[in-house]
């Protein structure tokens, strides 16, 4: 595959000696033939006095009815309009110079372009299209592009269902939106067979779209068999959420309970909609989970969902649950009591040293309001390298709040941590550091410090810098 506009030059210097489309890039993929575009004519870009290489070495005759499909393939990239117009005309002799055509169908030469569009009115059928398609589609995002996309419509309704199952599963998720809305508004496709598109592509426009075909497609009480079930068990939540919603509608209401529990938020507040329509208590429903704490089966979504529709007298639910054995539990009770605003630090504390990270993580959120309350040299302890990495991102994270010396200090010191990651936050931290009033007593320090960080400012800044916190004044 061509990588760049050098590729591209290389692939018309290959061209240009004779060697065929297929050896000189992957005439299957789209982003080959417009790096080859670009290429043939790369310097001609922005050195109108030089010529491009391959002009140089194997110039193109003034009689295109006599070239080859290499050197045609060159002139439809020309630099020059008049040859690239010629060369639309000849491009009839070599099928396999269609997807130039495609190009230069959005020419910036009116006459080029006109030429070109001709040429693909009379030569796309339903088998070229196929094969365009990606091409079409990613021409048609440029200005002037949109002829060929409303050339492709068209052409696709002709083809049997069959012949697009290759377009729906294309990488590019541009084409797959192209061809399941055709799908969509032609009714190619069962509902069943859209509600699988949603629960499998990962594209979420196709998700949205394929989801709410296949349930408009539905009569009331009709084949929901079919479509609830890949719904309901897709892994993308927009998807789940969807089946969930048309639960009510197809009578089923009573299924909606068992998704309040979720991992996604957007699927447990369509869950509490649907049971609250038939009359239940999602909050009673919540309480009722959590007032196990030892309930090892206890799924993390309900712990954060009491949270979302309870009140802060829930509290007391959540609080026990600091203990749980599964992390995703623990980590859900301190985003629960977040949300709740019942945030007690002495509490959250000690699980800043937590063994799984996303517990950390959410601990660490939770105290950052509160972070300067924190004992100072007992976080600093956890951003040494000896500790384990999450530990010491939540104790940074928290000094950084803090701001003051401590925190530049600590910043300063990671500069040269062996982690990537916490390297370039503390950079990031040290170039926003500002110096507090108290600042005036430690001026020294301050100064030695913002000297062994002077690569991250320029002289006028480090200046600056210091001359806020007083140094050398």
């Amino acid at each position: 595959m061509l990588e760049d506009v050098e590729d591209g030059t290389a692939a018309a210097m290959q061209l240009a000696k004779g060697a065929p489309l297929h050896r000189a890039l992957d005439v299957a993929d789209p982003s080959d033939w417009l790096v080859l575009d670009a290429g043939v004519r790369e310097v001609a870009w922005y050195r109108p006095q030089f010529l491009p290489d391959w002009e140089h070495s194997v110039p193109l005759p003034s009689d295109l009815s006599q070239v080859g499909e290499s050197q045609l393939a060159l002139a439809l990239c020309h630099r020059d309009g008049r040859i690239r117009q010629e060369a639309v005309r000849q491009s009839a002799r070599y099928p396999g110079l269609l997807p130039l055509v495609v190009i230069r169908c959005a020419d910036w030469a009116g006459p080029v372009r006109e030429c070109a569009r001709q040429r693909l009115r009379e030569a796309l059928d339903v088998d070229s299209a196929l094969d365009l398609a990606p091409l079409i589609l990613r021409v048609g995002r440029r200005d002037r592009g949109a002829f060929g996309v409303d050339l492709l419509g068209p052409t696709l309704r002709r083809a049997s269902p069959g012949q697009l199952v290759a377009l729906y599963t294309d990488p590019d998720r541009i084409v797959r939106r192209f061809v399941y809305r055709l799908a969509v508004e032609g009714r190619l496709l069962r509902p069943a067979e859209l509600a699988r598109a949603a629960a499998q592509d990962e594209d979420t426009v196709v998700q949205d779209l394929c989801a709410t075909a296949a349930l408009a497609a539905l009569g009331d009480g009709e084949a929901y068999e079919d479509v609830l079930p890949p719904l309901l068990s897709a892994r993308n939540p927009r998807t789940r959420s969807a089946g969930v919603t048309a639960l009510r509608r197809a009578g089923r209401s009573e299924q909606a309970v068992s998704f309040l529990g979720d991992r996604s938020a957007l699927v447990r507040a369509c869950a509490r909609y649907v049971v609250r329509q038939q009359g239940g208590d999602p909050a009673a429903w919540y309480r009722k989970r959590c007032a196990a704490p030892d309930d090892p089966e206890l799924p993390p979504g309900a712990v954060i969902g009491l949270a979302e529709c309870g009140d802060r007298a829930d509290a007391g639910l959540l609080r026990p649950l600091l203990a749980h054995p599964a992390a995703g539990v623990r980590a859900r009770a301190v985003a629960g009591l977040r949300a709740l605003d019942c945030v007690d630090t002495k509490q959250l504390r000690p699980l800043l040293d937590d063994s799984a990270a996303g517990v950390v993580r959410e601990a660490a959120l939770a105290l950052l309001p509160s972070a300067k309350e924190l004992p100072a040299d007992w976080l600093v302890e956890r951003t040494g390298s000896e500790q384990p990495r999450h530990v010491r991102v939540g104790a940074y994270r928290l000094l950084d709040a803090c701001g003051g010396i401590v925190a530049l200090r600590v910043a300063v010191g990671l500069l040269e941590d062996p982690d990537e990651k916490l390297r370039t936050w503390a950079g990031q931290s040290v170039k926003r550091w500002h110096p507090s009033a108290d600042m005036r007593t430690r001026e020294a320090e301050v100064g030695e410090l913002l000297d062994r960080s002077r690569h991250l400012f320029s002289d006028h800044e480090l200046r600056r810098r210091k001359w806020e916190a007083g140094v050398g004044s």
